[in-house]
């Protein structure tokens, strides 16, 4: 008989995030194009559970050009009514319409740092911001480094990223290890470079 891992508690709500716990969540990511997709889907997110997102993240990959912000920066209002008829998606106008300014706004940081990952983890000094949460009620919903990202980001016109949505991209991305101390990820993700 196996002994049973223990992880953060949100992720026991299902086998899609308990996946997405076990292989994702807390790991240090550089991809530009896959940080564009997380700032995308936590946008999304906002009003909504995870779950509803996780769920819908293939339909996003599909309709949004794989998260590829060059060609999601050259669509026209056409593609957003497209896209807002499509119920794989959150159909929320807005938010539709913010991922392809994102994109735009994307690319500009892009040109100006040589990748977004660049400029992005200079927010916590190109390191993983590791805590010790005993319970997952300890964890917080924002910081003073995602209220700094979150004016940042919205200065250079990028819209959807309030420092709550801020904080969860920092988690999502392993720019914070918030991983409960004695979820068996907590070290794991540690050893990510």
């Amino acid at each position: 008989m196996t002994e049973k891992l223990h992880r953060c508690s949100w992720a026991e709500a299902s086998p899609l995030e308990q996946r997405y716990h076990d292989t994702e969540w807390g790991v240090p990511l550089h991809d530009d194009r896959k940080l564009f997709e997380l700032v995308t889907l936590e946008g999304a997110q906002a009003g909504l559970s995870w779950s509803t997102i996780l769920k819908k993240r293939d339909n996003y990959r599909k309709l949004f050009d794989d998260f590829d912000v060059e060609a999601i920066a050259r669509y026209d209002r056409r593609k957003l009514v497209i896209l807002q008829k499509n119920p794989g998606i959150v159909r929320n106008r807005l938010k539709i319409a913010s991922t392809v300014s994102n994109a735009r706004a994307f690319i500009e940081i892009q040109k100006e740092y040589g990748s977004f990952d660049d400029y992005i983890w200079r927010f916590t000094d190109n390191h993983t911001i590791v805590n010790k949460w005993q319970r997952i009620d300890e964890i917080p919903t924002r910081s003073t480094i995602s209220d700094a990202m979150s004016a940042a980001l919205k200065k250079r016109g990028f819209r959807f990223v309030g420092s709550t949505i801020c904080y969860a991209f920092m988690q999502a991305t392993g720019m914070v290890n918030d991983h409960v101390v004695d979820c068996f990820r907590h070290m794991e993700c540690q050893a990510y470079k």
